[in-house]
């Protein structure tokens, strides 16, 4: 059942304001109803103002949107240049949920969450009721950054709202769980990064590093990826595609290294064997969902 009537829209009407290819909008539906699952759990009420760091494409933007309603706003912000991203780049997905019904109450910022949290003016009252980080946390560079910026957060928001995957292991999202593993593995070694991975981090050390930023946890949870969500697939793909050998020769010149991330990828390749349907039946690890106050 996709119907969320807490918040007016249902996944498949919502997903129809994002970007898509119409031949394949079971994807991007797939991602909103994920979105609006996450939601349940956050308690984001009509009217609240809104900052997302890491929105992207939008997929969590237009629910946060449908959720504050009219009266309420969602300050959606990324640094990645907007010719990033595919299929559609960031310009162009920002742009055509910009031109719908959504539109009115989002605001896009091209910027670091550090810039965007020092150009605001400090005071007693929050200028955010809350602030959401959904799956773009393994983006950062380094558990310090993450740390900096939560404590930034601290100054305007009055919640703190994250959601990224749990590296809980089943049979069939185990070898989303490796993949992600050898993609950090192999990102943290080059200078500069554009993966979906870049650093991995657990929930239990993303809760240490909001507690050491000064907030308490207020509750936690573990939301099932749905069986259409791709996500584990991709990352897979990834990880055993032909250009990922060819990096690790590239970055990697410690034989040693080199060994371990190569052992990562073929762990994740014989993990498949464990999966009925190999590739197509991986499915996407637990999510978790946090919220702080």
């Amino acid at each position: 059942m996709e119907s969320n009537t807490s918040y007016g829209l249902d996944a498949a009407s919502i997903a129809r304001l994002s970007l898509h290819d119409p031949a394949n909008f079971s994807v991007q539906r797939s991602q909103t109803q994920h979105r609006l699952e996450l939601l349940k759990h956050w308690n984001v009420s009509p009217g609240a103002k809104v900052l997302e760091l890491g929105c992207g494409q939008g997929d969590c933007t237009t629910v946060l949107a449908a959720a504050v309603g009219e009266q309420g706003t969602v300050v959606a912000l990324d640094p990645a240049d907007l010719d990033y991203g595919s299929p559609y780049t960031l310009g162009q997905a920002q742009g055509h949920i910009s031109q719908g019904p959504l539109g009115r109450q989002i605001t896009w910022v091209q910027q670091s969450p550090q810039e965007y949290l020092s150009s605001l003016s400090s005071g007693d009252s929050k200028t955010f009721h809350a602030t959401v980080l959904a799956h773009c946390l393994w983006y950062f560079s380094s558990p310090s950054l993450i740390l900096s910026t939560f404590r930034a957060i601290r100054q305007h928001s009055k919640r703190l709202l994250l959601a990224e995957w749990s590296l809980v292991a089943t049979p069939f999202s185990q070898p989303h769980v490796l993949a992600a593993l050898t993609q950090a593995a192999l990102e943290c070694r080059k200078p500069e990064s554009i993966s979906n991975v870049r650093m991995v981090l657990s929930p239990k050390r993303l809760t240490q590093l909001a507690l050491a930023a000064g907030w308490q946890l207020e509750g936690e949870t573990s939301v099932q990826a749905g069986e259409d969500l791709l996500d584990g697939q991709w990352e897979v793909s990834a990880c055993l595609s032909p250009s990922f050998e060819k990096q690790v020769e590239e970055y990697v010149n410690d034989e040693r290294e080199r060994g371990v991330i190569l052992a990562l990828r073929d762990a994740c390749e014989v993990s498949l064997e464990g999966v009925h349907g190999g590739r197509s039946g991986i499915r996407g690890m637990d999510v978790w969902v946090a919220s702080f106050t």
